[in-house]
């Protein structure tokens, strides 16, 4: 097991030392703009359709009065 263990930290060093730890940094950078871009995208086209059920959402909820009637 502690072979194991070393010859694990030994490639771990080799791939550091080959520059992969700012290729990984790349790679999430562009993933967490593509990610950000997807949001945007989303809430650009369905923007308006989430601000339309949450106020209906907000109208029905705030009419409630606790009183298990539903009336005002």
């Amino acid at each position: 097991m502690l072979e194991k263990l070393i010859a694990l930290r030994q490639f771990m060093t080799v791939q550091d030392e080959k520059g992969e730890r700012g290729a990984t940094a790349t790679e999430y950078a562009l993933l967490v703009a593509f990610i950000a871009f997807g949001i945007v995208l989303a809430v650009g086209l369905f923007g308006d359709a989430l601000a339309g059920f949450f106020g209906e959402l907000t109208t029905t909820v705030g009419g409630w009065d606790g009183s298990g009637t539903g009336a005002n």
